[in-house]
């Protein structure tokens, strides 16, 4: 076994490479613009360049045990990235970026989506070490899900299982629209983005006080909503019961498939504390099932102030 590996978290603004340790130390960090490359193939000609200065310290390429890529729409099974939107060279396609890199370094790469990476990280640096069943939630601009099962991450038969930010919360016609077409998904209303949404809603039904109309309706962020709850703004903490309590319905129903041990949430929403996940965890008493009652923990990921999605996508290199 080498000492090191590589992980990458492939965003759609920036690409960050990070040498990582045994014990989940990142001791070289590089970083390219993912979408300034017009083709797959110039943008690993890139990533190659910058892996090759932050390995140099290590003494190069021959210390590293393997890659890891978390990115959106990415397959484990294939190593490709499929149709991701928010990434100009790959979103009319499939893009071989694993078997890309391997040419070019002649290392194993392996790759998954960014929430999958996310709980690999998890299970092997952070809180869920040593679980064997947990979920991984990661409330961003989105919500993404990694579902540990007896110690493996869930795939299903193409590589695509896990996306629970799209189970169906709310079936009726004025549900909210997705990004992904679809209406009522849990993103839409337990994503950063879906609080800002709920606060506009909420704002438009009531004529009460808030200091959220200090900032014009459309301009208002998670981040702003957060703020007015700490100072008590009645308001703001409703917006975060309304939204821990749609999590909180859907962790019960999780429950159902997988009878984790913990729930593990990551992102921005999960530094609001106890705003949010008081009312998630007092929904998900009332909505589980007798047989699941008080087993699982809720915990808020212990990499939060780290370069997570670096360490979960290194993960991947030691497999």
């Amino acid at each position: 076994m080498k000492p090191y590996v590589i992980g990458v978290d492939l965003g759609g603004t920036n690409t960050v490479f990070g040498v990582v340790d045994a014990t989940g130390n990142i001791i070289q960090e590089g970083s390219i613009k993912t979408g300034k490359y017009k083709s797959a193939a110039e943008f690993v000609n890139a990533g190659v360049e910058c892996i090759n200065k932050i390995v140099e310290p290590i003494g190069g390429i021959d210390n590293i045990q393997g890659i890891g890529i978390g990115a959106p729409n990415a397959n484990y099974y294939s190593g490709t990235i499929e149709f991701a939107p928010n990434i100009p060279w790959a979103h009319n396609g499939i893009v071989p970026l694993a078997e890309m890199f391997i040419r070019e370094l002649g290392i194993p790469v392996r790759m998954t989506n960014d929430a999958n990476a996310a709980a690999m990280g998890e299970k092997l640096y952070g809180v869920a070490k040593g679980m064997k069943n947990f979920i991984m939630l990661t409330l961003g601009t989105g919500v993404g899900a990694g579902i540990i099962v007896n110690g493996e991450l869930v795939y299903g038969h193409d590589g695509f299982a896990g996306e629970l930010g799209h189970i169906c919360m709310d079936r009726s016609e004025d549900a909210r629209v997705c990004g992904c077409g679809l209406r009522g998904c849990l993103e839409t209303y337990c994503s950063a983005t879906g609080v800002a949404r709920t606060a506009r809603e909420f704002l438009q039904k009531t004529t009460r006080p808030s200091l959220l109309r200090n900032k014009p309706a459309d301009k208002i962020e998670s981040l702003d909503v957060f703020l007015a709850a700490q100072k008590g703004d009645e308001i703001a903490k409703e917006i975060f019961d309304f939204t821990g309590t749609i999590l909180g319905w859907a962790c019960a129903d999780f429950t159902a498939f997988s009878s984790p041990e913990a729930f593990v949430f990551f992102g921005g929403l999960c530094k609001s504390g106890d705003l949010i996940m008081k009312p998630i965890e007092e929904a998900y008493k009332k909505n589980v099932m007798p047989l699941f009652r008080n087993k699982a923990k809720f915990v808020i990921s212990s990499l939060m102030d780290k370069n997570a999605a670096v360490l979960g996508a290194s993960a991947l290199g030691w497999v």
